[in-house]
This record gives structure tokens, C-alpha cells and sequence, in this order.
């Protein structure tokens, strides 16, 4: 059974940073491109990073280009965000997925992505 289970969401002044992980198991890790993905209230799930299976290759939607990292550990089936420079926009429930890397698609694509976690809150104060 894969699990895939976010951490690190916080509450946060403008201006600061956090650091989100996403731990998953169940699968082969290194076989799945991990994306974060966020939702604010009354919003789609937006894109928001995502990296090859082997770390390699990474790409970021222009709001966060900059200030976000995305990043993996294989040996520990983990996947990071690193959020600096927070802003109020930032604000949102962030999500982990996992797509099957043999599947030819774009990665800013949410329904496109094999397993997802449960989310966690990110806040951001002006």
C-alpha cells in the first residue's frame, strides 16, 4: 500500500521560511517524479514544483521560481520543499505527489500524478 504523508506546514511571517517534507513508501521510490502542488480556499490545485526521479531535473511554476527548492533523498523515500521568502499568497494547504516516471506527461498536470498525500496547511501573515 503507498503512503505518502506531507510535514513541515506552519504558520509563518512574511519574509520567512519552511522547509516541507514529504515521506513516502510502498513504492520504488526513484521510479516516481515527486511534485508539490498547492490549494488555497476557492482556488484550483495550483502547480508548484516538481523533480525527475533522480534529482536531476527539477522545474518550478514562475510565482515561486527563486525563493522555493525542490529536492529529493532516494536513500530515505523523501521529498523536500524548501520555501523561502515566504509571501501572503503563499498561503495554502500544499500537497506531495508522485507520478510514475514512464509516464510521458507534463508535470504541472495534478490529475496526471499516481498517488498524493494528505496535505499540509501553510500559512503566511502580512
Amino acid at each position: 500500500q503507498v503512503q505518502v504523508v506531507e510535514s513541515g506546514g506552519g504558520l509563518v511571517q512574511a519574509g520567512g521560511s519552511l522547509r516541507l517534507s514529504c515521506a513516502a513508501s510502498g513504492l520504488t521510490f526513484s521510479n516516481y517524479r515527486m511534485a508539490w502542488f498547492r490549494q488555497a480556499p476557492g482556488d484550483e490545485r495550483q502547480f508548484v514544483a516538481a523533480i525527475s526521479g533522480s534529482g536531476y531535473a527539477t522545474h518550478y511554476a514562475d510565482s515561486v521560481k527563486g525563493r522555493f527548492t525542490i529536492s529529493r533523498d532516494n536513500a530515505k523515500n523523501a521529498a523536500y520543499l524548501q520555501m523561502n521568502s515566504l509571501k501572503p499568497e503563499d498561503t495554502a494547504v500544499y500537497y506531495c505527489a508522485a507520478v510514475d516516471r514512464t509516464k510521458i506527461v507534463l508535470p504541472t498536470l495534478a490529475d496526471k500524478y499516481d498517488y498524493w498525500g494528505q496535505g499540509t496547511q501553510v500559512t503566511v501573515s502580512s
